[in-house]
């Protein structure tokens, strides 16, 4: 039996004040009940294939990942990399939600199979309302793609 809850977001963020804006915007509009925020690539994978301090948490996929894309440790690039390239995980919805507008950052993400670009805008009005807007896009008007079950050994 699992004693971490499956969330609803993983947050994948270094910077501690976007990431705090970002928890803040999700609450604030009620958008998700259970998120995880973790601050490098690292963790991010640990997370999502259940392994080191996560290795005991519900192997369910969250149902949105946040993913910034200059992280320590493991950049966003390799860790999207890593999800598409796993057959459990590859479905999961990836928005990159990151301060970089460079077109070859773009085109890479999406080459890799990312779902949605979102650059953060830095007037925190704008940057709440555009996570506002993910959230409530991701959880409640999308459907979520079926996952299949338990984790291949």
């Amino acid at each position: 039996m699992s004693n971490m809850q499956a969330v609803d977001i993983l947050l994948v963020e270094d910077n501690p004040t976007d990431a705090e804006l970002t928890l803040t915007a999700l609450a604030e509009q009620r958008v998700a009940n259970r998120v995880i925020w973790v601050t490098d690539g690292e963790s991010a994978l640990d997370y999502l294939f259940c392994r080191g301090a996560y290795r005991e948490r519900d192997p369910t996929p969250p149902r949105l990942v946040l993913l910034d894309l200059k992280l320590p440790k493991i950049d966003g690039i390799e860790v999207l990399q890593a999800l598409r390239a796993d057959p459990m995980l590859s479905r999961l919805p990836v928005t990159m939600l990151t301060s970089s507008a460079e077109e070859s950052d773009l085109a890479r993400s999406y080459d890799l199979g990312v779902n949605s670009y979102v650059v953060k805008p830095v007037d925190f009005d704008q940057f709440s309302t555009e996570v506002s807007r993910l959230g409530f896009y991701w959880l409640l008007i999308n459907h979520s793609p079926p996952y299949p079950q338990g984790r291949p050994e």
